[in-house]
């Protein structure tokens, strides 16, 4: 199941502004990037369990004193998450995510949490399982995971929101490491994104049922639409946020920009969701550029 022609249409408009606004203001789209790092590491980091706050998480990367006792564990999950976020910006400009890649990353990942399955793939007698799903078995591992890299690479015909999407199902369906599928596997999906000259992405733990519904549906039926939904809709907010920035706009709450205009609140909120409108989230809060003009006839 491919992206649509209009998804493919916004996103085509979306990143030919950016392309265009971005010109002598890479510093400011750095900024961006570092700004959303601890969000980014937060949602990926909640989406496996991880206890930290969205506060906790930009105290812990900023080295300051956290309120409560939290684990040395999640303190290094955090940091170390941070830093590979930190290293694919430059690496995504240099070359394909191949194997050396993804297991570099994984090092990055692990290392200092359990140094004995970090940078490798699983190996025999090691077996995963999440949720219903048995991972193949760890001999084939390897295997796999080169053929989808070339399936990926190779692919010169079908659209790039799709061949990430499968990519990444095809990953998160091997499993192919002891610990941190997820977390590398929503990496790669940025680093994907980068290397086409796009921004990264950012799949909220809110909406974690949505994703985790994805995978359950690829494996049943094949169907790869609702990964391609989400990383679509969090493709084109990320694009939204930029965009707005690269205009020199103010930016205001969602929540305040209805106000200001006598506009439904819950359907602001929904045309949002669906990035029928410019917003985007920053600490889970809506927002937008406040020179944007409504139109309920013809939402952006």
């Amino acid at each position: 199941m491919a992206i649509t022609k209009p998804i493919k249409n916004r996103l085509t408009a979306l990143k030919s502004e950016y392309d265009t606004l971005s010109k002598g203001k890479e510093s400011l789209l750095v900024m961006i990037d570092e700004a959303e790092v601890p969000e980014s590491v937060y949602n990926s980091n909640a989406i496996e369990n991880s206890t930290l706050t969205l506060k906790e998480t930009e105290k812990i990367l900023l080295d300051m004193e956290v309120s409560r006792d939290v684990s040395l564990r999640e303190v290094y999950e955090a940091k170390n998450l941070a830093r590979v976020i930190g290293y694919i910006r430059n690496k995504s400009k240099e070359t394909e995510a191949n194997k050396e890649t993804i297991l570099l990353l994984h090092q990055m990942l692990i290392g200092g949490i359990d140094d004995k399955i970090a940078g490798r793939f699983r190996k025999l007698g090691e077996y995963v399982r999440v949720g219903t799903h048995i991972a193949p078995a760890p001999e084939h591992v390897e295997r796999m995971i080169e053929a989808i890299i070339t399936e990926y690479t190779g692919d010169l015909s079908n659209y790039f929101l799709d061949k990430i999407a499968k990519f990444h199902l095809d990953f998160e369906t091997i499993h192919p490491f002891n610990d941190g599928n997820g977390r590398i596997g929503r990496v790669l999906i940025c680093f994907q994104l980068q290397r086409l000259g796009l921004p990264i992405i950012i799949i909220r733990d809110r909406e974690k049922k949505e994703y985790y519904k994805s995978f359950a549906e690829y494996r049943d039926k094949h169907n790869a639409k609702t990964m391609e939904k989400v990383i679509a809709l969090a493709l084109m907010e990320s694009l939204n946020k930029r965009n707005t920035y690269l205009k020199g706009q103010k930016v205001i709450t969602l929540s305040e920009y209805t106000r200001n205009n006598n506009l439904s609140a819950s359907g602001m909120t929904n045309a949002a969701r669906r990035q029928n409108i410019p917003a985007f989230r920053e600490k889970g809060v809506w927002k937008i550029g406040e020179d944007f003009i409504y139109n309920s006839h013809k939402e952006k």
